[in-house]
């Protein structure tokens, strides 16, 4: 994503944008598509593992907040990588993304 907004990042840089302001803003979209993910993934999970512990004499019921943290650490591990990759091009040079054409 940071290599397709290239440009975008560059003018930005050269108006005054701040490194957090290009980080927020490459990390919005993508933890958006995380969260849909997570809503659409979590009662697919739940239904299946439901259905597979019931076939066991002795099961368990499984706990809201195991989705929870699942969800909060795909959130967290999506939000490391993009800061990084938006940061590294935010710090670039703009003078040098805007050249290349």
């Amino acid at each position: 994503m940071a290599e397709n907004r290239i440009k975008e990042i560059g003018v930005r840089k050269v108006l005054g944008a701040s490194v957090a302001s290009i980080t927020t803003l490459l990390s919005k979209d993508f933890i958006l598509l995380v969260g849909i993910s997570f809503i659409i993934a979590s009662p697919i999970a739940w239904f299946a593992m439901n259905h597979w512990l019931e076939s066991y004499t002795y099961r368990i019921h499984i706990e809201w907040w195991v989705f929870a943290l699942a969800g909060l650490v795909s959130v967290i591990i999506s939000l490391v990588t993009v800061s990084y990759q938006s940061i590294k091009a935010a710090l670039a040079n703009p003078a040098k993304s805007l050249r290349t054409e």
